[in-house]
């Protein structure tokens, strides 16, 4: 498989020191203040050969991305965060090319598997009156999302599986250099259970879109992770 790095920022390193790792070809990372960036543009020289795109650039660069990408065809992951306001336009850009792409709020597998967590924990605290629900995330001071796409996804998962609550209260602080730390709490009178995960760096989320990038390239449609965890660990 080869691929273009669409965003040559922190994340987009990252992708590329993962690719490199994994044998997968860099065909191109197209950035346009980045110095070592291969191309300035989404053009027909940095899509040639190209089999997959990765994003991670802005909110507002997503959808003007995702438009160029599909005059060429390509399938494409998009990580960055903070646009799911557009994701009717994305989906119909996406059927109209007859491309594929796959979104995630976050790509780290272990986020993923958290979420899943969550969500057998609230199916159980949804019987037990008792218990109220909380949370917090921690991130980096430059991330520019707050509250951050990750907690919006576990207050969902929340929302859904705990029917009395029709709002779950989530803290963000932005703070120095933290990667990404996410906590979901059950509390009672008598006792508080705390579910938490923790980003050492940003590895976890750079293989978590290569493996989309992997699993999305002969497919056609809009998928989120969901899609892609499912096939992998399955859903009851």
């Amino acid at each position: 498989m080869k691929i273009a790095i669409v965003g040559y920022g922190k994340m987009g390193h990252e992708v590329e020191k993962i690719a490199n790792a994994r044998g997968i070809t860099v065909a191109s990372i197209i950035d346009p203040t980045e110095r070592n960036a291969t191309h300035r543009e989404i053009n027909a020289q940095s899509m040639e050969n190209v089999d997959v795109c990765i994003d991670f650039t802005m909110p507002d660069a997503v959808i003007g991305n995702l438009k160029q990408i599909s005059k060429f065809e390509k399938n494409i992951v998009v990580g960055t965060t903070g646009w799911g306001n557009n994701l009717d336009e994305a989906r119909s850009i996406v059927d109209k090319s007859n491309i594929g792409l796959i979104y995630a709020p976050n790509f780290s597998i272990g986020v993923n598997v958290f979420f899943k967590i969550i969500e057998n924990a609230a199916r159980m605290i949804n019987n037990i009156e008792d218990y109220d629900v909380y949370g917090y995330e921690l991130h980096h001071s430059k991330k520019l999302d707050s509250p951050s796409g990750t907690a919006k996804s576990i207050e969902q998962i929340l929302l859904r599986n705990i029917k009395r609550k029709k709002h779950v209260p989530f803290a963000s602080v932005r703070s120095g250099f933290i990667p990404g730390t996410h906590v979901v709490g059950f509390d009672s009178s008598a006792d508080t259970i705390e579910l938490k995960h923790t980003a050492r760096n940003r590895e976890g989320f750079a293989i978590g879109a290569i493996m989309a990038a992997q699993w999305i390239q002969n497919k056609k449609g809009l998928y989120s992770i969901s899609d892609m965890m499912n096939e992998l660990i399955g859903d009851e």
